[in-house]
């Protein structure tokens, strides 16, 4: 669960605003949630709750499972969410890359966007090893906690970064760095070699180094390659920053190249 709805934006249209909120807490819950805990969740009167929860399920925004009286995300949130990555110019030019990537290394490649104090997977490309790190497209984690966070946060300041994360870091597991003196000399260090990574902060047994794509100012893409830690030796952590660090000048050169 999500914690309270933020109040309305200024010159927010009310009931816009609204159906935005709903459906972004059911993105963000892992179940469905039954007409109470969304009321509990968004403070909404009861009674405008459910007739906004009965038009988003007549539209394909919302899905109702009447056995349990409980609401998820609908399939027409699939569909705009596929279109959004259908229409952005840095996936359809990243992913080419990154097919590449995936082809010398074998490896899983991410690529991914700052969002907030977030990073949201826009693609993945899977290893062909059996032991393998699964697409997480669409999926949100904290930036503190992986390495494509990690590049984008090192390409700010370190007033920056504290401006963009909250005030407490939430840890993903025993080896997330949460202690804010810690990070900022983690992300300066990494100012300096031009990469980040991560082992088992954001997931066990996997290494994850990545890479930012500089191709605006400021920085809001970053692409990564997770390894497991049974494959992580010294050549081939070597093997995988330098095709990261190679993709990362290819894909900045063909956007420059389309004014993107």
């Amino acid at each position: 669960m999500t914690g309270p709805a933020s109040p309305a934006r200024p010159n927010a249209v009310k009931s816009a605003d609204r159906t935005v909120e709903l459906l972004e807490v059911l993105s963000a819950s892992d179940r469905p949630l039954t007409l109470t805990e969304l009321h509990r969740e968004l403070s909404y009167p009861k009674s405008s709750l459910y007739m906004l929860l009965q038009t988003l399920v007549a539209r394909g925004w919302v899905e109702l499972d009447p056995t349990r009286g409980t609401y998820g995300i609908g399939v027409r949130a699939l569909l705009v969410g596929t279109s959004y990555l259908d229409h952005d110019p840095v996936v359809q030019v990243a992913i080419r890359v990154m097919e590449q990537v995936r082809r010398e290394i074998n490896e899983t490649v991410h690529l991914a966007r700052l969002d907030g104090a977030d990073v949201v997977y826009l693609a993945s490309r899977e290893s062909e090893h059996h032991l393998r790190v699964v697409s997480r497209v669409g999926r949100r984690l904290p930036a503190h906690s992986t390495s494509l966070g990690k590049a984008l946060l090192a390409a700010r300041t370190p007033a920056e970064v504290d401006a963009i994360l909250p005030a407490r870091l939430t840890p993903l597991t025993p080896n997330t760095i949460i202690e804010r003196p810690a990070l900022h000399a983690q992300l300066a260090g990494f100012r300096a070699v031009g990469y980040a990574h991560e082992r088992e902060e954001n997931t066990p047994g996997l290494g994850c180094f990545a890479v930012a794509l500089p191709y605006r100012n400021p920085v809001l893409d970053a692409m990564s390659c997770s390894v497991p830690l049974g494959r992580l030796d010294p050549d081939h952590e070597r093997q995988v920053v330098e095709a990261l660090l190679h993709a990362a000048r290819t894909i900045t050169e063909l956007l420059r190249q389309f004014g993107r």
